[in-house]
Order: structure tokens, then sequence, then C-alpha cells
């Protein structure tokens, strides 16, 4: 499928499909809710946060891989990465709807949100451009348009921004050899400033919320690395079957390892607390609200569980469903 077709098929994506109405109430209420894409079905799935049901459905173009909700005091966006057909669609995390679809990618992968006090009343992401070896600043407010470009010595994947907006880490492939740090202190031109070698080939990174540790996963082993800000290694952690992906609460720090279809709750300083089984393929995983949740690749399931890792419950959403996010 080309360009052309794919804004064709996603010219219905400002169509909001399927409600239900006990989730419209929810959602005039202003419930928080969780986005999820379904990849085989070129749509984002609606759900409420609290009850876990199903509100509605957001047509898009076809292959919706990644999701990740945008934020500024201006208002946000939800940014839809696309990465077989090198498109990301930005969707009003308000009305829910499509805004637009940009094209300026090769084949875009994940998303972080700049710091709302770095960059003032603008809303700027960071897009992992792998097929390009970029890291691609988007300012979503409005129509959205792709502000920079940031060449990296390999293709970027997972992606993470320090709490302060100062700094950036990016995985350089799926179980890679490399990180990417980048200062973002400039948020519309953030620059390459070195690159760092994980004590195994790394898949995920995410910074913890009081910035002080970078959690690095893996991408072959059953292995966690904590960094300190100053890029040293303090701790290496025993984990479930690679690829893990994390997510955190203030306190907590939650990875969730698809293949052994579990969540493992720590402590912000590594100790494992306890582990909640999931549907396998639950790769992906995200917080926010006092909620969790976890879509199933294999299985198009969602699972959500309670701030201290507790399944409340398990929703069948699509056939498959790769990445969540959650917008309040």
């Amino acid at each position: 499928m080309d360009r052309k077709q794919f804004l064709v098929a996603a010219g219905a994506g400002s169509l909001v499909l399927a409600f239900d109405p006990l989730g419209v109430v929810a959602w005039a209420k202003g419930s928080p809710r969780a986005l999820v894409t379904a990849d085989l079905e070129s749509h984002v799935v609606v759900l409420d946060l609290e009850s876990a049901r199903t509100m509605s459905r957001i047509r898009t173009g076809p292959g919706p891989r990644a999701i990740e909700h945008i934020r500024s005091p201006l208002g946000s966006a939800v940014l839809v990465a696309h990465t077989e057909h090198g498109v990301v669609t930005l969707i009003g995390s308000e009305s829910l709807s499509i805004r637009s679809e940009l094209e300026a990618f090769e084949e875009p992968r994940y998303a972080c949100a700049a710091a709302s006090r770095a960059v003032g009343r603008t809303a700027i992401g960071y897009v992992t451009d792998s097929a390009a070896e970029e890291i691609v600043t988007v300012e979503v407010t409005g129509r959205g348009k792709v502000l920079w470009r940031t060449r990296v010595p390999g293709p970027a994947r997972h992606i993470s921004i320090s709490p302060d907006g100062r700094t950036i880490w990016a995985v350089l492939g799926n179980a890679a050899p490399g990180i990417a740090i980048l200062d973002a202190t400039d948020p519309r031109r953030p620059t390459l400033t070195r690159t760092i070698v994980p004590p195994f080939l790394a898949h995920d990174v995410v910074f913890a919320p009081d910035g002080r540790t970078v959690w690095v996963t893996s991408g072959d082993e059953r292995r966690i690395a904590l960094y300190r800000r100053d890029r040293r290694s303090v701790r290496v952690l025993a984990a479930g079957s690679a690829p893990q992906h994390v997510a955190f609460t203030r306190e907590k720090a939650f990875v969730a390892s698809g293949d052994d279809g579990s969540v493992r709750r720590h402590r912000l300083d590594g100790t494992l607390v306890r582990e909640a089984r999931v549907p396998t393929g639950s790769y992906n995983v995200a917080f926010g609200f006092d909620r969790l949740v976890t879509p199933s690749l294999g299985q198009g399931t969602v699972t959500f569980l309670d701030r201290n890792g507790r399944v409340s419950a398990v929703r069948q959403v699509a056939r498959a469903a790769h990445d969540a996010c959650v917008v309040p």
C-alpha cells in the first residue's frame, strides 16, 4: 500500500465507531480512557479505564502499532505510529478524532513527550524513525509538523526522556548493542552526545519518575539493568523472558514479559514485590490514574491491573493489540 492509498483508507478516521451507550455516559463524565491499537483491523480501541468497558473505536489507516499521549498547557494529542507505512497519525485526545496524518517518516516506531515546562505552550513529541536512523521532533498542536531530525548511529526504537526534559535515551534496535543519549536542553533540536554499551543487547528504556535511574531491559536475556543519570550501571536484576517493557507509578515499577504472560511489580530500587499472570503476548504496558493496562499482541486482549499490580479485568478487544496509552 502506497501513501496515497493509506490516506484514502484513513479518510474515515474522523468517524468514531461502535459506541457503547454506557461508555458514552462515562466519556461525558470525563472518565480517563485507555487507547489501544488494533494492529490488524485499522483502528484504535477506546476503553473506559474504570469499568474496562469498550467505549468506541477510532478508524485509522492500516497498521496502527505504537501509541503515545503527548501533553501541553495548550492541549494534547495522541500520536499513533504506522510503522510499515511510514505515517504518524495525530488524534485529538479530547475529541477522539483524527487531526492529521504526517507522512514524513520511513519507519516510525515509538514516541515520548517533551516536558511541558521545557517547551512552554507547545506540545512536542519525539518519534524514533528506525529505517532513517533518526529521532524526529514533532509539534503535535494543531495539525502537527516535523520540526527537526537528529541522526543517531542505528535503528532507534524504544525511547524515554528524563522528567526534567533535558536528556533522551533511545535504544538502537530491537536487541541492540548500543543506546543513544541526546541532550534535549533545546527541546526542539536535541543533539546526540554519546552512545553507551549496555551489559546485554537492549530492548526497552524508561526513566524512573524521580529521574534518578534509567531502567534498560534486554532483548534476548532475562535481565534488566538500572542506570544512574551519570550513565553508570548500579544494579542488574533477574527478569522474565525477553523482551520486557517497563511502566512506572511514582513509587513502583511494573515490568511486562509477554512471552511469560507476566507483569512483575518492583520497588524503585529494583526489589521484586509480586508477580501477576496475564495473557501471553502482553508485551507493552502503560500506567495512568491508578490503573495499569497491558494489551496482548497475540490474543487481542487488554488486561487491567490496579496500582498494586493485581489483575482486575481482562477484555477481548481485537484480533491483535500491540500498544496502549492512558489519557484523561
